[in-house]
């Protein structure tokens, strides 16, 4: 196991007169990871070398303007979804972000949605309506658990969800009652390192869809 510890960077454009909308950008920073995930191109090395440390850590930074500008120039992947814009880059060392990456705030990405989203579709991303998590930890949280999601499915499966654009529905929720029967239903669950805003151990985030029920040990 690799033991310098790496970080999957995101950046989504917040612009002041045009924010996107909350889910927007929990969807989009998912299919951005799931985009790195099932084709990661040039960067092998650095997604193996993070995949390697066993820990899946991500940060969300939010830009606008020119910093949004140097954000594209880096190298890395835009995802386009609805109202959001969701930049994923390659890899780096925690203490490795190139200047224009970590001179980005990590703060300030409080979204809401004006309107209701358009109707789930499977993988749903659930998130535990117990827990306040700003749109940044959401979004970090979503990606995880795609990410879970992406590796418990199979080749097959995989196909599928690609053909669809690697497509995924983020909700809240109905009840914690709701929530923790996920949980408890075989189905990929993010549980948190605690390092920001919630509780370690906290769970999240809970991964459904039909193929992914009990493809994982009940919690």
């Amino acid at each position: 196991m690799n033991s310098e510890l790496y970080v999957l960077p995101l950046v989504v454009r917040i612009e002041r007169a045009a924010p996107p909308e909350r889910t927007d950008a929990l969807e989009a920073a998912a299919m951005a990871v799931l985009s790195l995930l099932d084709d990661p191109g040039e960067w092998a090395a650095e997604l193996h070398a993070w995949q390697s440390t066993g820990k899946i850590r991500k940060v969300v930074r939010r830009a606008r303007g020119a910093e949004w500008r140097r954000a594209v120039a880096l190298p890395g992947r835009t995802v386009e979804h609805r109202t959001a814009e969701v930049r994923v880059h390659p890899p780096v060392p925690l203490d490795g972000w190139p200047r224009d990456l970590a001179r980005l705030q990590v703060g300030g990405t409080e979204l809401s949605d004006t309107a209701d989203p358009p109707p789930a579709e499977p993988p749903i991303l659930w998130a535990n309506p117990e827990l306040a998590m700003s749109a940044g930890k959401a979004m970090a949280q979503a990606g995880h658990a795609a990410q879970l999601a992406w590796w418990a499915s199979d080749a097959a499966e995989r196909d599928a969800w690609r053909a669809r654009g690697l497509a995924v529905s983020v909700r809240t929720a109905a009840s914690p009652g709701d929530f923790d029967a996920m949980v408890a239903a075989g189905l990929p669950v993010v549980r948190d390192a605690g390092f920001t805003e919630i509780e370690p151990g906290s769970c999240t985030f809970v991964a459904d869809a039909p193929w992914l029920k009990g493809r994982v040990a009940r919690s």
